[in-house]
């Protein structure tokens, strides 16, 4: 029996909105990544350490603190507010608790892939004057690319399954903020939803699955790669 139109509102919305957090969380994943894999400056522990606090928290303890400072009374909300942008109880705050919760496996893998790039090429184009922007944006960003989309699709996997910093956030608001995750914890409390409970269970299953073979395909190459480079 096919998904019926509710499902299926459910896992569009759990697509688009593990897509748009991973597209907006990518570009900061770089940036934070490559400081901490090439640079070393004060208070980098401190980052380091904020980077991967989401994986630790409680996820409610995360939605929560998106609650304060992004919901309509918050510090950052109230501001936003002023120009129309409104997240809490939207489909784009469930984008943002995503992109939260899964930045910290983004960022890993893209670091990973900073840290393992070979840097004679760009100790060579820094001889023949590229500067540093040049360097990054031809030699490094190509020679990471596998890695970095590698730490793309694993945050993908993790924004699809997101559940509790979620609900917390942005609850659980049918059309709206209800994901497929969020849609299986109401169909299990309804009698008679387990049977499409289950069938969103294992859309979700197939999704992430996928997700994680890519994955993991990526980073193979990727260590090969790496070696075939130092042989």
């Amino acid at each position: 029996m096919g998904l019926s139109s509710e499902e299926w509102t459910a896992v569009t919305l759990t697509l688009r909105v593990a897509l748009v957090a991973c597209l907006c969380a990518l570009p900061v994943a770089i940036a934070v990544a490559y400081l901490l894999a090439r640079r070393n400056f004060p208070g980098k522990a401190l980052l380091d350490a904020l980077v991967y606090l989401p994986l630790v928290l409680p996820p409610v303890v995360t939605g929560y603190a998106l609650l304060i400072l992004f919901g309509r009374k918050g510090v950052i909300g109230a501001w936003l507010e002023q120009f129309g942008i409104v997240l809490a109880f939207r489909w784009t705050g469930a984008a943002l608790a995503a992109a939260v919760m899964a930045f910290p496996l983004m960022v890993r893998a893209i670091r990973l892939a900073f840290e393992s790039a070979e840097t004679r090429l760009e100790q060579a184009a820094s001889t023949l004057g590229a500067g540093p922007f040049w360097r990054f944006l031809t030699i490094t960003l190509p020679l990471a690319f596998p890695g970095i989309l590698a730490g793309f699709i694993l945050a993908f996997a993790k924004a699809l399954g997101e559940f509790g910093a979620t609900i917390t956030f942005v609850s659980n608001i049918p059309g709206e903020t209800q994901t497929i995750a969020t849609a299986i914890y109401t169909l299990i409390d309804i009698p008679g939803g387990e049977a499409r409970a289950l069938r969103l269970a294992a859309v979700s299953l197939v999704i992430s699955f996928l997700a994680l073979l890519a994955s993991d395909v990526l980073s193979r190459r990727e260590a090969s790669g790496r070696r075939l480079s130092h042989d």
